[in-house]
Order: C-alpha cells, then sequence, then structure tokens
C-alpha cells in the first residue's frame, strides 16, 4: 500500500525526540519521504528542519490512527509509554505500519505483546521495541556474538556493561514509572507467558546476572535487555538449541559496587511513595536533559564473552553518550532499516536482532557505533 511518508518521527518536539529529528535531518537524504509529529505544531516548527508536520496527541486515538493510515514506519519517543504509548501501537497494529520505541518497560512490552501481537501479525505490522539504549548494544551485541560461535551447539554469552551518563527529565520519568508497578509488571508477564508459545526442542535463559567479580565487580542489571535478549534468541534458530545469556552492571572498585546497589534499592524504594516520586520527578522534568557538552562527556561499552563448541569469543559495542546522541542514532537507523533495507519479512512484536539484525548493525557500524571482535 502507498503511503505518504516513509517514516513519521512522533514526539519530535521532547528532548530525545529532537536529537533524533536533527539526526535524521542529516542522515535521511533527499529520497526519504519523512515527517515530525507531535501535540504542539509551535514546537515542531521551531526545530526549523524543514519537513511537514503533522499534530497528534497520544490521548487522541484518531489523530494517532490517521498518522499510522500515512506512514510506512512510525517512530516514538514519547514514554513513559505504559502510560502513553498503547493507542499508537493500536493504531500501527491496525493499519500495517511498522512501530518503533525507546521503550525500556517491561510491562508495557508484555502489554502490547498480549493485545497487539496477533492483530499486528494479521495485518503485517512489525512491533518493535527497546530500540535505543535499551536495548540495541545488548540485544545486536549478543547477536553479534553468536555470529562469532559455532552453530547448531549449545551457546552461553556474558554482557558487561560500562559507561557514564546524565539522566534527562523522560529518563527519570520512565525510571520512576517502571520502580513504582512491581505488580503491574508481575501480572503483565504472567499474562504473556500463558499465551505466548514455547520454542520447541530449544531452551533458553535470558536474565540478569548474579554477583561476580572478574578483574572488578559484576553486579546485577535488572533492566529489560535480558527479556529481550532471549525473545531474540525464541524467534532465531541462530542461537542454537540450548542458549543461555546473563547480563552485569560493571565496576572496577567494592566502594562503587557498594554505592550502585545501595542506590538503585534507595530510588526503587522512593518510587513506592508518591510524594517522594513526585519530588524526584519535578527536579528534573520531562524536556530537560544535559547539554552538549556534558553529553560529549558520556561513553558506554559492553563486552561480551561467548563460549560455545569449543570456542570462545570476546566482542564490544561501544560508542558515545548512551541515553541520548547514540540513542538518537539508534532509532533513526532502526527507522531507515525498515523502511529500506533487505529484512526478514516477519510481522507481529520482534526484537531489533530478529525484524533487522545484521543490516542494523552494519547501519550502526557506518554511523560510528562500534561491533568488534576483541
Amino acid at each position: 500500500m502507498e503511503r505518504a511518508y516513509d517514516i513519521v518521527l512522533f514526539g519530535a518536539s521532547g528532548f530525545t525526540g529532537a536529537l533524533t529529528a536533527a539526526y535524521l535531518a542529516e542522515v535521511a537524504g533527499p529520497h526519504v519521504r519523512w515527517a515530525v509529529a507531535g501535540r504542539d505544531r509551535a514546537k515542531l516548527e521551531a526545530l526549523g528542519l524543514g519537513v511537514p508536520i503533522l499534530v497528534a496527541d497520544a490521548g487522541d486515538p484518531a489523530s494517532l490512527a490517521a498518522i499510522a493510515r500515512q506512514a510506512r514506519v512510525v517512530a516514538t519517543t514519547v514514554g513513559p509509554y505504559v502510560r502513553h504509548g498503547e493507542p499508537l501501537v493500536a493504531a500501527c497494529a491496525e493499519a500495517g505500519t511498522d512501530y518503533l520505541d525507546l521503550t525500556g518497560e517491561a510491562e508495557f512490552v508484555d502489554r502490547v505483546y498480549v493485545r497487539y501481537h496477533a492483530m499486528a501479525e494479521r495485518s503485517g505490522a512489525r512491533i518493535v521495541h527497546a530500540c535505543g539504549f535499551d536495548s540495541i548494544p545488548y540485544d545486536l551485541g549478543v547477536l553479534f556474538t553468536v555470529e562469532q560461535l559455532p552453530e547448531g551447539v549449545p551457546l552461553r554469552v556474558s554482557g558487561f556493561l560500562r559507561g557514564g551518563m546524565r539522566p534527562s527529565g523522560g529518563t527519570v520519568a520512565s525510571a520512576m514509572s517502571i520502580f513504582s508497578r512491581p505488580r503491574q509488571m508481575l501480572e503483565q508477564g504472567t499474562q504473556r507467558r500463558s499465551a505466548e508459545p514455547r520454542p520447541r526442542g530449544r531452551r533458553i535463559s535470558a536474565l540478569p546476572g548474579g554477583l561476580r567479580y572478574v578483574g572488578g565487580w559484576a553486579l546485577p542489571m535488572p533492566s529489560l535487555d535480558p527479556q529481550i535478549v532471549g525473545r531474540s534468541a525464541r524467534l532465531l534458530d541462530r542461537y542454537g538449541p540450548d542458549f543461555t545469556y546473563r547480563q552485569y552492571y560493571a565496576v572496577r572498585r567494592l566502594p562503587a559496587a557498594l554505592f550502585t546497589a545501595v542506590g538503585a534499592a534507595a530510588l526503587v524504594t522512593v518510587a513506592q511513595i508518591p510524594r517522594a516520586r513526585e519530588w524526584i520527578q519535578n527536579r528534573v522534568r520531562p524536556g530537560d536533559g544535559p547539554t552538549p557538552e556534558q553529553r560529549a562527556k558520556s561513553w558506554f561499552k559492553v563486552t561480551f564473552l561467548g563460549e560455545g563448541g569449543g570456542r570462545r569469543v570476546v566482542t564490544e559495542v561501544s560508542g558515545g553518550d548512551p541515553g541520548y546522541d547514540e540513542t538518537a542514532k539508534m532509532l533513526a537507523h532502526s527507522a531507515l532499516c525498515l523502511a529500506f533495507d533487505d529484512v526478514p519479512r516477519l510481522s507481529g512484536q520482534l526484537t531489533t536482532a530478529s525484524a533487522m539484525g545484521r543490516p542494523l548493525i552494519n547501519r550502526l557500524q557506518q554511523a560510528g557505533i562500534t561491533f568488534a571482535v576483541r
């Protein structure tokens, strides 16, 4: 079906959205028909991009349906997704439009699977979550590592993150939303497990790792990333008959490890108290974010140890500011990849590895994000 636009970026006037729009303007080229969308036309015009502007609101399903019908791919930066994301997913699943987001919210991802996976399969839509720092470095990094290992044998991969970054208001709001809803997250995960078929004749285990000392301290990393990696492994036979993934946050010294663990526990505790949660969110509001100078000092490196079939390999995925500059690259190239590259013609809720895989790795390498064998 012919659509007016190859790509529509929804939420382009927000902090991450504006960075993504500016990057897309640099790399899209004249052959790409794209537009920005959001609820405030004046803010979108202030971006000065010279592309079409579509007005839509996350709380207005009719306006979202109009966007979905006009686009081949819709990418959204409007979160927290558990509050604002579902109507756009529904519109894309119904219209057969590919959907991308930046969510790190397991509750939202599981809810989308239960409610819209079958609809998207029927319409031909590809619903791909976590197309930023959550969870591309891990999902594609594991795929890159698996590609270096023998086929048809049990595989084990461990990922170790190091880095430094400053959060934006949107990131803080999403984190508070995740931490404040543990019951809903567990309930939604249970519903998904009841609805989702298990791979036949294959075993998949993907979880946060336990505390380890590996020349430095490796801490459990309870994020969405292992779930995304596990779903890629279920969808792709290349991960072998028995696949295990564990993910860690790496620090060099014990005091830093203790500080990180105590800080994370405190944040989870505070998120359960409405007034305290509101106070934190008011300190860094959505739309606020680190300065260009602060982002220039940010970085990330994920080291993967892969083993299987008598072979051992160490790989790395690394780049600059993970939460914003590199996330803008990742989301923009995910949209371009779905719109123009030769990728598997799958549908339903997918992952970056299963929907785009090697073509997206190639794009990100050309954009300056490193995938390397050590």
